[in-house]
């Protein structure tokens, strides 16, 4: 029985491969794809606007050129980057994801020195009470939408359990060490981001904040550390359904996957998040080009073992010297696709996953 099923999955892989061209697979690779890029306008000439013609998922946006702090990455102002936005909205014929970084505190690239409202970290937002979060959240969701940007990588959802943890609760990105008042307060960011038409994340699945290390700077293991507890946060949200994307970890838990981090873990990406806690969204990576992941495999490594683990959206930030090009990713992907690495059907579902999420801006 085993055999048939076997034969049947390969011609099924077979069939489906016949299907479609090279470019069509490629260009559901690249959707596929939140990528970084340095501009603050664009042109036709612009390798963005190429990209985003292309089929290019998404763009993810900073403030500051990582390498010349300086100067301005993609945001100088309000109205530049407005304008920004809506150039990037015209190029492509489906909605385009348009994302940033913006928690509050530490991590939030649109600042009070462009006119944006500042919003305290997490931490500070859940002393302050339900009612001060609803109005702090409401004014960021609505200063996104005025801007154009339509998907926001928060709220963290990690726990507040390792005082020692330089990453997440020395930085107060975490409301509580308690399941329930990060489940209470991640719930008010998600609401009132979803008014203003701007998805929400919760990250790190399946939790960073028991950690030592920062995955930022290489390899994390919470093995020791780690307890269900943290997933608390997730079985809530997915049980009632205000789940727009989940984005992974780059930590590695032996007692889930002996042999890798989450992000490239089919046991924790599927067999656990989809399988155990039925979860049918979106799920990103985080950024691909940290060291936690680039230190330890090369590009092929990380796509197919990212793609094969059930990951939807593949974020490669670019705030490195040498960027990436979607191209790159695109052809290294088709690639492990033709040698059978990489299953097809696993492209053809994310992109049915990423249309679904689309739909809803």
């Amino acid at each position: 029985m085993k055999k048939i099923l076997l034969v049947l999955a390969l011609v099924i892989s077979s069939f489906a491969q016949d299907k479609y061209s090279e470019m069509q697979i490629k260009q559901m690779i690249a959707k596929m794809v939140i990528l970084g890029f340095t501009d603050t306008k664009i042109t036709k000439n612009s390798q963005i606007y190429k990209d985003v013609e292309f089929g290019l998922g998404g763009v993810i946006l900073f403030d500051k050129d990582p390498n010349d702090k300086t100067k301005a990455k993609n945001i100088e102002n309000l109205e530049q980057l407005r304008v920004l936005n809506q150039t990037l909205q015209k190029i492509s014929d489906r909605k385009l994801l348009i994302s940033i970084d913006q928690e509050g505190g530490r991590v939030q690239r649109l600042k009070a020195d462009i006119g944006f409202i500042e919003t305290l970290n997490a931490s500070e937002i859940s002393k302050k009470g339900e009612s001060f979060a609803k109005d702090s959240y409401k004014a960021m969701a609505k200063g996104l939408s005025d801007v154009g940007i339509n998907l926001n990588f928060a709220p963290v959802v990690d726990l507040a359990i390792n005082k020692n943890n330089s990453v997440i609760y020395k930085l107060g990105r975490s409301y509580s060490k308690d399941a329930n008042e990060v489940t209470k307060y991640a719930s008010i960011f998600v609401d009132e981001l979803k008014k203003e038409g701007v998805l929400a994340t919760l990250k790190h699945f399946p939790g960073h904040g028991s950690s030592l290390a920062d995955s930022h700077l290489g390899f994390v293991d919470i093995s020791n550390t780690w307890s269900e507890v943290e997933l608390e946060p997730y079985k809530y949200f997915i049980e009632n359904n205000k789940v727009d994307l989940i984005m992974t970890a780059h930590v590695y838990n032996e007692n889930l996957d002996k042999n890798y981090p989450a992000t490239l873990s089919h046991n924790i990406n599927t067999k656990l998040l989809r399988d155990k806690l039925n979860y049918q969204g979106v799920l990103i990576t985080d950024d691909l080009q940290m060291s936690a992941i680039s230190k330890h495999y090369d590009l092929k490594q990380t796509l197919t073992l990212a793609i094969n683990s059930g990951v939807n959206l593949l974020l490669f930030a670019n705030q490195l010297a040498k960027p990436i090009s979607l191209k790159e990713i695109v052809d290294t992907t088709y690639g492990e696709v033709l040698n059978k690495n990489i299953k097809l059907e696993n492209i053809i579902e994310s992109n049915k996953k990423i249309d679904d999420l689309l739909k809803k801006l």
